[in-house]
């Protein structure tokens, strides 16, 4: 749900939407990271002016976690 989300979201904020990808990788129970994978043109966009667009990405993640009691880490790479 959430990775579907992000994927999503990320892509209506990138030029280059067919190259976003995001993986999900459970590291324990109760934590998880959440990667997304972006074409290095868009890697600006995502993380936005001072960090303000990824941040809000971040703030919506960490509501999920009400639901589902996962914490998520995001990271944002280059492909």
């Amino acid at each position: 749900m959430i990775v579907d989300f992000i994927a999503n979201y990320a892509k209506l904020i990138v030029n280059n939407p067919q190259d976003i990808k995001v993986d999900l990788e459970m590291l324990n129970d109760d934590f998880a990271q959440i990667t997304i994978n972006a074409n290095n043109a868009d890697i600006g966009k995502l993380i936005g002016k001072n960090g303000n667009m990824i941040n809000a990405i971040k703030t919506m993640a960490n509501g999920c976690k009400a639901k589902d009691g996962i914490s998520y880490k995001l990271q944002v790479q280059a492909i």
